[in-house]
C-alpha cells in the first residue's frame, strides 16, 4: 500500500526476498568472481560466477548430489558436512579454471555462525581459493560432523527415536557416530580425483611457416609438370604426319620446249 507521494514500489525480486540489489551492485562493481552459496533442506549448490553485460557466467559449480554419484557419499546431502564437501569440490574446480580469489555472495540469507553457508566457505578456503572472511563464523567441529556424532551417541542404537532421527543414515548403511570418518574418506577421494594425472590430449600438428608452405607448393607443382611433360612429348610425334615432298615445279619456259621428233630413217641407212 502506498504511504505517501514519494512511495516507490520495490523491485519484484526484492519483494520476493530473492535479490538485494544494493549488495549485488557493490559485488558486481568490484569486478571479482562471486562465490554464490544456496542451501536447501535436501541439497547444497555452490557456484563461482562472474558478471558480464550478457549476464552471469558460471566458471565452476558443484552440487551435493555429486558427492553421492561420484565419490560414494552415504549420508544426507543437505547437512553441514555435505555443505563443506560441496564447497571443497567447487573450490577445486575453480582452482583448475584459474580462479584464485572470489567474494562471498550469500544473498538474503542470515549470516548465522556455523551454518551451511560458512561450511561451504570453509571448504572453498581449504581448496585454495582466497575469499575475504571473518573466522568467527566458521565452526570447524560442525564442518567435520562432530555435532552429529555426539548427538547420535546420546541415543541407544535401534531405538525408535534413533531410527526416526537417523533413518537416512541407516538406510545407506552409515552410522551417524562415524560420520566424521566417512567425511574424511570422501574428502580424500575428492582430493585424489583432482590430483590424478589426466591423459594428455594429442597435440595438433604445428603449422609450417608461410615461406616453407609456399616452397613446398611450388616444388609439388614443378614435379607434377615434369611428370606430365614426357607424356606430351611422346604423344606429339605420333600426331604429326610427315609432310609429302613436292616435285620441283617446272618452269613455263622448259614446259614450252618440246623434244625434237626423230625423223624416220631412209632405206639403206642404219639408225644411229
Amino acid at each position: 500500500m502506498a504511504k505517501g507521494s514519494n512511495y516507490r514500489v520495490k523491485l519484484r525480486r526484492r519483494r520476493a526476498g530473492k535479490t538485494d540489489y544494493q549488495a549485488r551492485k557493490s559485488l558486481v562493481i568490484s569486478g571479482k568472481p562471486r562465490l554464490v552459496t544456496r542451501a536447501s533442506i535436501r541439497n547444497v549448490t555452490v557456484q563461482v560466477l562472474i558478471a558480464k553485460p550478457v549476464g552471469d557466467i558460471v566458471l565452476a559449480a558443484a552440487n551435493s548430489r555429486e558427492l553421492v554419484k561420484n565419490y560414494g557419499w552415504k549420508a544426507p546431502t543437505g547437512n553441514v558436512p555435505a555443505a563443506y564437501l560441496t564447497g571443497y569440490l567447487c573450490g577445486l574446480k575453480a582452482k583448475e579454471k584459474g580462479v584464485a580469489e572470489a567474494i562471498l555472495d550469500i544473498g538474503l540469507v542470515a549470516p548465522t555462525k556455523g551454518s551451511k553457508t560458512f561450511a561451504v566457505l570453509s571448504g572453498v578456503l581449504e581448496a585454495g581459493v582466497n575469499v575475504p572472511h571473518s573466522g568467527e563464523k566458521i565452526v570447524k567441529e560442525r564442518t567435520r560432523g562432530e555435532h552429529i556424532a555426539k548427538y547420535g551417541k546420546t541415543m541407544a542404537p535401534g531405538s525408535e527415536e534413533y531410527n526416526a532421527k537417523f533413518s537416512k543414515y541407516t538406510a545407506q548403511g552409515t552410522a551417524p557416530e562415524k560420520i566424521t570418518d566417512h567425511m574424511n574418506k570422501v574428502k580424500a577421494d575428492i582430493t585424489s580425483a583432482f590430483k590424478a594425472p589426466k591423459p594428455a590430449a594429442e597435440a595438433p600438428p604445428k603449422a609450417e611457416a608461410p615461406k616453407k608452405v609456399a616452397k613446398a607448393v611450388k616444388e609439388k607443382a614443378v614435379s607434377k609438370e615434369e611428370k606430365k611433360a614426357p607424356a606430351k612429348e611422346a604423344k606429339e610425334p605420333s600426331k604429326e604426319k610427315p609432310a609429302k615432298e613436292k616435285a620441283p615445279a617446272k618452269s613455263k619456259a622448259s614446259a614450252k620446249k618440246k623434244a625434237p621428233k626423230e625423223k624416220p630413217a631412209k632405206k639403206g641407212e642404219q639408225k644411229a
